[in-house]
C-alpha cells in the first residue's frame, strides 16, 4: 500500500495539527471589540469573533460552550487567549481549551474594562506568537489526520465529477487510517436510507435515522416551502432541480466506506480512523466551524457554481469539475478536476491530483481561501436566547 505523509505540528496530547494559529477567543458579543483589539496588536494571531454567548441556556449553550472549546483545543491552534465579559463562562472554555495540554490564558472585561484587559491579553498574546514561532513541522504518516467534507453551489458537475472524485480520496484516507466525518443532514434528504445502510452497525443506523427524522421534522413543522434555500438557487441555476437529485450527488463524495460513527454538533470522534457521519446544517460556514470544533485540521470542499467560503482556523481546499466556474472564480479554485468530465483523466487521476494537493496544504501551502482573507466562522445557534 502506498505510504502517504504530511509535515504537521504535533500538540501536548499528541494530536497533530496542518496550521500553528495562536487564538483569540471571545466568549460572547460583547468580547468582540477586546478580541479584535488584540488580534490588530499582535500579529500571528486570529480573532474568532461572532455574534452569540449571552443568555443562551440548555443545549444551545452546551453547543456553544462545545464549539468554542472544540476550536481551541483544534490541533490546528499552538495557544489560546480566551476573553469574556465575566469570569465564570470565559474560565469554563479556558478550562476545556487547557486540557489539551496547550498554553491558554482567560481575562474578562467586568471590573476591568476593554483597554485594561486589552493590554494585558496583548502582552501574554506576544508570548504565545513567540513561543509559537519556535514550533517545527515533522513528518506525519496521514492516519494522523481529521479531515471533513462538504459540498457547496452544487450544480450537476459535482455529482458527476468533483463528489466522486473526493469519494475516491475519502475511501483512500480510510484504508490508510485517518478520520473523515460529513454532515449536511438535511442535504441527505432522499439518499438518507442509503447513508443509513452504511452504518456500521444497527445502533448506528437506529441513532441516525432519528438525528435525520428530527431534522426534517422540524423543517416541515415551520410550514414553508424550502425551494430557493433547499435547493438553493444557485443548485437550480446549475440544473439540480429537487432535493433527491442533489442530496444523490451530495453522497457521491463520502465514498463506500462503512460509517463508523455518528456525531452530534461539534462532537469530535470517539476513535481514532474511519468515516463519521455528524449532525450539521448545510450552510457551509456553519458546518465548516462544526467541523473544525471537532477537529478536523483540513477541509475538503467541492462546488459546482462557485463558494469562497474559508474558516480562521482550518484551510478550506475548493475542488470543482465545472469548466466555467474554474475559469471565471480561478481565485477561489485550488483544484480544478473538469478534465474528468472531458474524460482526459480518469477518476483515480482525479482523486490523485486531489489527495497530493491537500497533502502540500496539510504541509503548509495556503488555500486560496486562506490567501483571499475569507476567515467565516459561524456559530450554530438551536433555539432563541432567554
Amino acid at each position: 500500500m502506498k505510504k502517504y505523509t504530511f509535515l504537521g505540528y504535533e500538540r501536548p496530547n499528541g494530536r497533530v495539527g496542518t496550521r500553528n494559529y495562536v487564538a483569540i477567543i471571545p466568549i460572547d458579543d460583547l468580547s468582540n471589540t477586546a478580541t479584535e483589539g488584540v488580534a490588530k496588536l499582535i500579529n500571528g494571531t486570529v480573532a474568532l469573533t461572532h455574534p452569540y454567548g449571552r443568555l443562551q441556556f440548555g443545549k444551545d449553550l452546551e453547543l456553544h460552550f462545545r464549539t468554542l472549546i472544540g476550536t481551541g483545543s483544534n490541533p490546528n491552534v499552538a495557544a489560546a487567549i480566551v476573553i469574556g465579559i465575566e469570569p465564570s463562562w470565559t474560565n469554563k472554555v479556558a478550562d476545556g481549551i487547557a486540557r489539551t495540554g496547550k498554553p491558554v490564558e482567560a481575562f474578562w472585561i467586568e471590573g476591568h474594562g476593554d483597554l485594561k484587559v486589552i493590554e494585558k491579553a496583548s502582552r501574554k498574546a506576544k508570548e504565545f506568537v513567540q513561543e509559537s514561532s519556535e514550533l517545527q513541522r515533522r513528518e506525519f504518516d496521514v492516519s494522523e489526520l481529521v479531515v471533513s467534507i462538504k459540498c457547496g453551489e452544487s450544480d450537476t458537475t459535482s455529482g458527476l465529477a468533483s463528489n466522486p472524485a473526493v469519494g475516491v480520496v475519502v475511501d483512500t484516507l480510510v484504508d490508510h487510517g485517518a478520520t473523515v466525518i460529513f454532515g449536511e443532514t438535511s442535504e441527505l434528504t432522499g439518499a438518507e436510507h442509503i447513508i443509513a445502510r452504511r452504518m456500521a452497525s444497527e445502533e448506528l443506523r437506529k441513532k441516525f435515522l432519528e438525528i435525520y427524522n428530527e431534522y426534517v421534522e422540524f423543517i416541515k413543522s415551520q410550514g414553508v416551502d424550502l425551494l430557493g434555500s433547499q435547493p438553493t438557487q444557485g443548485n437550480i441555476a446549475g440544473g439540480l432541480s429537487t432535493i433527491e437529485e442533489k442530496a444523490l450527488g451530495n453522497i457521491q463524495k463520502t465514498g463506500t466506506k462503512p460509517i463508523v460513527g455518528v456525531l452530534d454538533y461539534a462532537e469530535p470522534p470517539k476513535t481514532k480512523g474511519g468515516l463519521y457521519f455528524m449532525n450539521t446544517s448545510s450552510a457551509g460556514a456553519e458546518a465548516v466551524t462544526l467541523f473544525a470544533a471537532a477537529g478536523a485540521v483540513v477541509h475538503l470542499f467541492t462546488t459546482g457554481q462557485g463558494n469562497p467560503v474559508g474558516h480562521p482556523i482550518i484551510p478550506v481546499i475548493k475542488i470543482t469539475a465545472n469548466p466555467k466556474t474554474a475559469k471565471l472564480m480561478s481565485e477561489h479554485i485550488d483544484v480544478d478536476v473538469s478534465d474528468l468530465l472531458k474524460l482526459k483523466i480518469s477518476l483515480k487521476e482525479a482523486a490523485d491530483k486531489i489527495m497530493n494537493y491537500m497533502l502540500r496544504v496539510c504541509s503548509g501551502r495556503l488555500t486560496a481561501a486562506e490567501v483571499l482573507g475569507h476567515r467565516e466562522f459561524v456559530l450554530t445557534r438551536l433555539h432563541r436566547a432567554a
